[in-house]
């Protein structure tokens, strides 16, 4: 069985979420299984495994809808994706795509670092469900992230092909820097609480800020890039909060923070998975979050809940902490959560469900 990997959403410098998603999956798909990874820029292979690659059109590009005709010359028994937007027009394979969530049919706005005729498409895109339903349709199955996100996308009947959880983890993040994965400690080093995301409005990051009107032990770091505005608007809303704007960070300086924080803490009011989470607790760090139906989840009886837009419920939960033998009990049962994410599983579950769809008749359109 030939595999062709869709390694084109790889950054150059340092991951986003399926980014890492595409580099931990395709590692130890290739431990199990021959592999070779279409890129679209010779700098993603910084960013991947040595593995055998092919050079293709960016996703991005207008030539996309064809792209099979390029991956035709490699005659693929299977071809995966990590998106949905896989161009199918011509293809002589099968096709498995990627929903990672539905974030966006709710909240709009794209990504602002997308060209301006893409974020155009992405708006008209995600107005109505049937672009999704279409895309969807062409390929031979289907893979997602989440029981979460499954469940979205039987309710809204999205597609008529099978549909395969292959999971989030966590990686070789948790054991960077030297950080001592799984031990168990009795309390945090310091009073920070963590947060690693985008600044988008669906992320909520107010309702964090806002809290530590009611957390004067605690400051709020705040780890990902953010512009001039944002980071002064956020400022803005609770004079005197004790906030550090990292505006980026490494792999090591991520888990260096985050290996001495009283805990991560995130406000969203919709996510696909939540790697962060998952990040956090493989390294014994409570997690504290806004109680929706994908960290319940994701953080199972570990995590410590709040409502999304309650910043004095959010307080209160990282109070909890404080209370005698509650920080210790976290964080453990986070350890014992985070083990049921890992790439291997999750590469094998993937491999599997490539040699069914391989096998099956095609599907009609």
């Amino acid at each position: 069985m030939r595999i062709v990997f869709d390694c084109r959403y790889t950054r150059f410098d340092r991951h986003d979420g399926i980014s890492r998603y595409t580099s931990e999956l395709v590692t130890e798909l290739s431990r199990l299984h021959p592999v070779t990874m279409l890129i679209s820029d010779h700098r993603q292979l910084a960013m991947l495994p040595a593995l055998p690659w092919q050079l293709v059109s960016a996703p991005t590009s207008i030539r996309e809808p064809l792209v099979a005709l390029q991956v035709n010359r490699l005659h693929p028994d299977v071809v995966f994706s990590p998106m949905q937007t896989m161009g199918s027009w011509g293809r002589n394979y099968r096709l498995l795509l990627t929903v990672h969530d539905l974030i966006y049919y709710r909240n709009r706005t794209p990504p602002r670092d997308l060209p301006a005729f893409i974020r155009l498409l992405w708006r008209l895109y995600h107005l109505s469900w049937w672009p999704q339903r279409m895309l969807l349709n062409r390929a031979d199955g289907i893979v997602t992230v989440s029981e979460t996100t499954r469940a979205l996308m039987l309710k809204h009947r999205l597609t008529r092909r099978p549909i395969t959880v292959v999971p989030n983890a966590a990686g070789a993040l948790a054991g960077a820097a030297g950080a001592e994965t799984g031990v168990r400690r009795t309390g945090p080093a310091t009073g920070s609480l963590i947060y690693m995301g985008s600044f988008m409005p669906y992320k909520n990051v107010d309702t964090l800020v806002r809290s530590l009107a009611d957390l004067p032990g605690h400051d709020l770091h705040l780890l990902s890039r953010i512009g001039d505005a944002e980071k002064t608007r956020l400022q803005t809303l609770v004079p005197g909060a004790r906030i550090v704007f990292h505006d980026g960070v490494s792999d090591e300086e991520y888990v260096a923070l985050l290996d001495s924080a009283t805990a991560l803490v995130t406000a969203s009011l919709d996510e696909g998975f939540g790697i962060p989470l998952v990040e956090a607790m493989s390294l014994g760090i409570p997690v504290v979050v806004s109680d929706i139906p994908i960290f319940r989840e994701i953080g199972g009886e570990a995590a410590l809940y709040f409502e999304p837009r309650d910043a004095a419920g959010l307080a209160a939960a990282v109070h909890r902490l404080d209370e005698p033998g509650e920080w210790a009990k976290r964080s453990g049962l986070a350890i014992e959560q985070a083990a049921r994410y890992n790439w291997a599983d999750s590469a094998g579950i993937l491999l599997r469900v490539l040699r069914q769809t391989a096998e099956r008749p095609a599907q009609p359109e």
